[in-house]
């Protein structure tokens, strides 16, 4: 099967005149299930309807957007696979130098806030072709929100994109039912019952119904406290069986978002899946080196779809939502048989995974027939009383996998849930994965190891994750393997201090741990911890929560969780005496950090008592300081 259309050619070729929908991505266009606007456009297409992909258009003039002419049904609207603003800008807020969804890793191809961009532009054209806004940067920005990179409450995205509509979540069914009322000749503006969509209404027009009533627009900007209260209500929703519609004003608008749409079932998903998509990005891509995002999912499963873990930095319960359904065994086995028969494959699947690899089912019956509880967690800060932790039919298929002709391997690299791992009784799983599903490392996320902090983040304490690690080292060691964990952990996260970061690097040394990943909190749209950051308030006890803002702060915090870094030294030193905690300075086996003698004597000296870093330390600008009245060459510190 081709690649859909990108030009007037293509529609030629196909014989047509005109398309149904053009589909705007802020992505190369990329033609594997592992990208949301290949996902919706082939399933559209496999609908009957005439689908057009206008991938990163030039939004600088108008030319990009007329190409296809005017779309009979609407414009599909997707910023792509991540928020446009954190493809563009790291946590410090600079420019990134490339981008792995665009061709060559170009940065630049695609406009901050590409949804609004994008959007604004088509009506600009096409005043009376509707437009649908969706994907992940629509999604977690449907209400109104904290943008970290403008340091300001902002209005919902469909308010601000001039859209008919919004669709958020994963977005299979509503698109569906979108297209097929627009192929009926029905307008958006009546289109109000659509699960999965958000609407706006002017106030006196509103129809009072069910529904849970957020402070408004102009109250969350006024009233950090508001925003919390907000945040929490908009959270607790987010669920298809027990969720109610949700509103909240926009000035003489209402913005409506209705109930979540329930995910695929199994059936839908292993649909899905067995569409007839290219797995590649599109050859016009070839002379400009490819696009890389492809390399990470060309030769990877995705079996499941929801996390229950719902960790408080994590947007996924917000836009995929925490209900767990998978594929299934057959799903699986056949597009593993697919990949066996691509030229490029070398024999290694590199992933069987998901949000969380090792989930197959809901966390228990109950969520099945009311959903999952409101403001609870089901692995944090203790497993729930009501899991049920089987790995059995992941074994199973993982089992079966390995079996296959022509596949030497199966890796799993998408990350696991350690502490579901150790919920599990029946330790085969964890037996299969130490001996045959590590390809040297094994990516897990404890996050940091103070409880205060892992509370604030909705992650299970400290001990699991030892209790995991000894384990994985035993299996390891019978195994006759050489294979190790990378933990990954974050810095600055709400209520950590400068104390809670000291407690991560007296606990790294102690594991001789060195994390080469060490994430700062990134506050993106439509998360928990967002929340904290922005009004220092936790929305589930409003209490206040300590939020590290300081640039210092951050720096400092950061150096301790890479201690054994050498250019880190001066940074350690400084944070431990901020924290009082010189007894961490030294040579003791306990230290953290050596005690830097060169600095130390000159202050002695000199009467005084000094810190010196890197920047004002005179030593570092000398080679040969002289040192009672002698000429030494200073001992190197490690």
């Amino acid at each position: 099967m081709a690649f859909l259309p990108i030009n007037k050619e293509d529609m030629k070729k196909r014989g047509w005149d005109e398309v149904d929908f053009v589909f705007v991505t802020g992505d190369a266009y990329v033609d594997h299930p592992s990208f949301g606007p290949a996902i919706l456009t082939r399933l559209l297409e496999s609908r009957g309807y005439r689908v057009a992909v206008l991938a990163q258009p030039d939004w600088k003039n108008n030319y990009d957007f007329m190409k296809f002419g005017k779309p009979r049904l609407a414009f599909l609207v997707s910023a792509g696979n991540i928020d446009s603003m954190v493809a563009h800008y790291t946590v410090a807020k600079r420019k990134r130098r490339d981008d792995a969804y665009s061709p060559g890793k170009k940065a630049g191809l695609r406009p901050d806030r590409a949804v609004t961009v994008y959007s604004k532009k088509i009506k600009s054209i096409y005043p009376d072709v509707p437009v649908i806004i969706g994907g992940i940067e629509a999604s977690l920005r449907r209400f109104a929100h904290y943008d970290y990179w403008d340091n300001k409450i902002m209005p919902s995205v469909l308010v601000d994109s001039k859209a008919d509509l919004l669709s958020y979540g994963m977005g299979e069914h509503q698109t569906l039912e979108i297209a097929e009322r627009l192929n009926n000749g029905e307008f958006p503006c009546t289109m109000t019952d659509i699960r999965g969509t958000c609407y706006l209404v002017p106030v006196n027009e509103y129809e009072p119904g069910p529904a849970v009533e957020c402070p408004s627009y102009e109250k969350v900007c006024a009233d950090k406290k508001e925003y919390a209260i907000s945040t929490r209500k908009q959270q607790d929703e987010q669920d298809h069986i027990r969720g109610k519609r949700v509103i909240q004003r926009h000035g003489n608008m209402m913005l409506v978002q209705n109930p979540p749409s329930a995910p695929l079932n199994q059936k839908e998903l292993d649909e899905v899946f067995a569409l007839p998509y290219e797995r590649n990005y599109h050859p016009i891509y070839e002379k400009m080196g490819g696009v890389p995002a492809i390399e990470e999912v060309l030769f990877s499963i995705t079996h499941n779809r929801g996390c229950f873990g719902g960790c408080n930095f994590c947007a996924l319960a917000f836009h995929q939502g925490r209900f767990v359904t998978s594929r299934s065994r057959e799903s699986i086995i056949e597009e593993a048989k697919i990949l066996t028969k691509d030229p490029r494959f070398k024999g290694y699947i590199h992933d069987v995974g998901g949000p969380s690899a090792n989930f197959r089912n809901p966390a228990c019956e109950k969520q099945k027939k009311l959903g999952l509880c409101a403001g609870k967690k089901c692995l944090a800060p203790e497993p729930c009383p009501n899991l049920i932790a089987d790995h059995s039919e992941y074994l199973d298929i993982l089992r079966e996998l390995r079996a296959l002709p022509k596949v030497k391997a199966v890796f799993i690299r998408s990350g696991i849930r350690y502490d579901y791992v150790m919920a599990d009784d029946d330790d085969r799983f964890f037996k299969d994965l130490v001996r045959y599903h590590v390809s040297g490392h094994l990516k897990v996320a404890p996050e940091h190891c103070s409880a205060g902090v892992l509370d604030m983040m909705g992650k299970p304490h400290i001990e699991t994750y030892v209790r995991f690690q000894n384990r994985f080292m035993e299996l390891t060691k019978s195994a006759g393997k050489e294979q190790y964990l990378v933990p990954y952990l974050m810095s600055s996260h709400p209520g950590s201090t400068i104390k809670d970061a000291v407690a991560v690097a007296q606990f790294l040394k102690k594991y001789n741990i060195r994390p080469e990943q060490v994430q700062d909190f990134y506050p993106t749209p439509g998360t928990v911890s967002t929340c904290m950051f922005y009004t220092g308030i936790d929305p589930y006890t409003m209490k206040e929560v300590y939020v590290p803002t300081n640039s210092e702060d951050k720096s400092l915090q950061r150096a301790l969780l890479q201690y054994y870094i050498p250019e880190n030294a001066d940074m350690v030193r400084k944070a431990l005496r901020k924290a009082h905690r010189e007894d961490l300075i030294g040579n003791d086996q306990n230290c953290i950090v050596r005690e830097d003698f060169r600095a130390k004597n000159i202050a002695e000296k000199s009467g005084k008592t000094v810190t010196y870093t890197k920047e004002n330390n005179p030593l570092g600008k000398r080679k040969n300081p002289k040192l009672s009245g002698k000429s030494k060459k200073p001992k190197r510190v490690k």
